[in-house]
């Protein structure tokens, strides 16, 4: 089978502009396929996880924790690569990687697992509590820890072609959270906690981090194709080629 970016040995040595465009592959002027539904989606999906950031910071007493948490890390990753896609839907342009878009779909589902988790999150992965909870941070709780993962998800399974992710990522995506948690495992935990209750999470994060990726790679490999608009030319159409 030809290779549509090698050129022939006929048209390899011709000049001009015949030559010039013999020579260009063909996927450098393909039409640009924009994506505006999709764009909108994402910069909903951003404008969520903002959202719960700022009523976060608005209701916390502690806002450099807040900012050192893992939980505002990954919500503001995935606010700023979502901008990203967005951008690149709405003009066209290559998707982003599905390494960067796959370790934010397993950092999400990790901060979402870890909240509704009866263990409970350590308070390096967890957002700091306030003294009274407010209905502002309710809210905060339920855009972060709910609605992103959901709408990320969503992104991922309805907007995405499949088999995007390889397996080499299912040992790079957990790199960042385990590092996290070695990081953050001499800090002091809280007062009266039991040793044994403060390993309980630690060790959920662990695991955790290693099967959420096991388990996206497996999906994406056996989830159907979405039907995401492209360009053709149709074989009954009238155009300037027929």
């Amino acid at each position: 089978m030809s290779d549509p970016t090698r050129t022939s040995q006929s048209t390899r040595h011709a000049t001009g502009p015949a030559g010039a465009a013999a020579r260009t592959p063909a996927a450098a002027v393909a039409p640009a396929v924009r994506r505006p539904l999709a764009g909108a989606f994402r910069l909903l999906l951003a404008a969520v996880a903002l959202t719960g950031l700022l009523l976060e910071a608005l209701a916390t007493p502690a806002p450099a924790r807040l900012a050192a948490s893992f939980t505002a890390q990954a919500a503001l990753a995935t606010a700023l690569v979502s901008v990203c896609t967005a951008h690149r839907a709405w003009t066209g342009r290559r998707p982003v990687t599905p390494r960067l878009t796959g370790a934010l779909l397993t950092y999400v589902s990790l901060m979402a697992l870890l909240h509704h988790l009866p263990t409970g999150a350590p308070a390096p992965f967890a957002l700091p509590e306030a003294a009274a909870p407010t209905t502002a941070q309710a809210i905060s709780h339920l855009l972060l820890f709910t609605l992103t993962p959901l709408a990320t998800a969503a992104d991922w399974l309805l907007l995405t072609s499949p088999r995007g992710f390889r397996l080499p990522f299912a040992w790079q995506w957990p790199a960042y959270p385990l590092l996290y948690l070695g990081f953050t495992l001499p800090l002091p935990a809280p007062a009266g906690t039991a040793p044994s209750r403060a390993l309980a999470p630690t060790l959920t994060i662990a695991v955790a981090s290693c099967l959420l990726p096991l388990a996206a790679l497996a999906i994406d490999q056996v989830r159907p194709t979405p039907r995401l608009r492209k360009n053709r030319i149709s074989p009954t159409g009238i155009s300037p080629l027929k």
